[in-house]
């Protein structure tokens, strides 16, 4: 995936553990619009990031569900014209069901879409697929926070 990701473009400060450019031991994923109405990251995984040999941690695939839809809300939110620059929004809500053990040995695909879009909230829905094969779906639903909540301005 070429270009700057939405990370790389709005938080290019950000120091998250999943998707933060900043933080050197973080994941570091990288969140593209794919131009119909999905958005896409390629994430390899290493050794420290498996459960057992060959299979990545389910802790680690939450996290990158998580802060991936993150990233889809926010796609979302600025698509449809209610934020002009990246909104600074927070989980409320989030589960993952796991399908079949995520194999570590190539890159896992994250595909995520929002399913539900409002001025203050998005829903969305993500999958982690490897060679096509979904290993893992999310659902989540994000909120804007303003002043005086932690998030806010942190990208």
């Amino acid at each position: 995936m070429d270009g700057s990701s939405l990370q790389q473009r709005f938080a290019p400060e950000g120091r998250c553990f999943g998707c933060g450019p900043k933080n050197e031991k973080g994941l570091r994923i990288r969140s593209f619009q794919a131009g119909d109405g999905t958005v896409v990251a390629e994430w390899q995984p290493g050794p420290e990031h498996e459960a057992f040999d060959g299979y990545v941690n389910g802790g680690i695939l939450g996290t990158l569900i998580d802060c991936h839809s993150n990233w889809t809300a926010i796609a979302a939110l600025m698509a449809a014209g209610w934020a002009e620059e990246a909104p600074s929004t927070v989980t409320s809500e989030y589960s993952v069901r796991f399908r079949r053990p995520t194999p570590s040995g190539g890159p896992l695909m994250l595909v995520g879409r929002a399913i539900e879009v409002a001025p203050d909230r998005v829903a969305v829905e993500t999958s982690v697929e490897v060679e096509g094969v979904v290993t893992a779906r999310g659902r989540a639903v994000f909120v804007r926070v303003g002043p005086g909540h932690p998030a806010y301005g942190r990208w």
